[in-house]
């Protein structure tokens, strides 16, 4: 796709792109040859209220059991898991009946990522600016809307976005194309004339391609860019951005 031509619209990810998650913060914890997430010892504590006999290895266990099976039945085919969905399963499989234990393990998961989050002083400015001269959109991949939408407030963003669809609401996650044209709908522009911007070269990238949308790669998080698109099979982005104040430069 021509990487030139009139930009009517912007849609932006949210992770790495907008604001920066530090998911290398919360590393994979292992006990007894179990390999689970970092949140896991939180959330088995959690689980004590209820389950105050539960070993912290049965617990990581049904969790990396879960999680397989939701890998096979959802995520393998494009499709978003919710968080409440995902620990309601969990606790269905340790054998109890307590939405009260579900909403729990969801706040402290969600608690947990939410600190791993960083935001840019500038975006909010960015945003405001490009905005004036577009409408702006967001498309993200994430298992828990309330999350997104507290960072989006928090980071000063939300007021500048005039599209917001999350993986969570609707079901499908990038790089599916429902997901795409689901923004697209929703902004009634043109794909050629819409340009989306991610870290993802897969998500990202190749999903906004595939729907006929114009791409702009930020490598801010990426430590070798040119390593990854060496590796990346898929279409090239038509820019490469490391700041969002680039993309100012797309319109002149």
């Amino acid at each position: 796709m021509s990487a030139g031509g009139r930009i009517g619209a912007i849609v932006f990810d949210l992770f790495d792109t907008l604001v920066d998650l530090y998911m290398e913060r919360i590393a994979p914890v292992e006990y007894e040859g179990i390999r689970v997430a970092g949140t896991a010892p939180a959330l088995h504590r959690a689980a004590l209220r209820v389950l105050p006999d539960l070993e912290f290895a049965a617990f990581a266990a049904t969790l990396r059991e879960v999680d397989r099976e939701f890998r096979k039945s959802r995520y393998q085919k494009g499709l978003e898991l919710p968080t409440g969905e995902r620990f309601g399963a969990v606790v269905e499989r340790l054998g109890v009946a307590d939405e009260s234990l579900v909403r729990d393990l969801t706040r402290v998961h969600m608690g947990a990522l939410r600190e791993q989050v960083g935001s840019l002083d500038h975006h909010p400015t960015v945003l405001a600016a490009l905005r004036a001269r577009v409408p702006l959109a967001l498309c993200s991949n994430f298992s828990h809307s309330e999350t997104a939408l507290e960072v989006l407030r928090d980071s000063g963003l939300q007021e500048h976005l005039d599209v917001v669809v999350i993986s969570d609401a609707v079901g499908i996650r990038k790089p599916r194309p429902e997901i795409f044209r689901s923004v697209l709908e929703a902004l009634g522009t043109d794909p050629a004339e819409t340009l989306h911007v991610g870290d993802n070269l897969s998500a990202d990238v190749g999903g906004a391609n595939a729907v006929g949308m114009r791409t702009a790669w930020i490598t801010r998080r990426i430590a070798d860019p040119e390593q990854r698109l060496l590796a990346h099979d898929g279409p090239a982005p038509d820019h490469r951005i490391h700041d969002l104040a680039e993309l100012q430069g797309l319109f002149e």
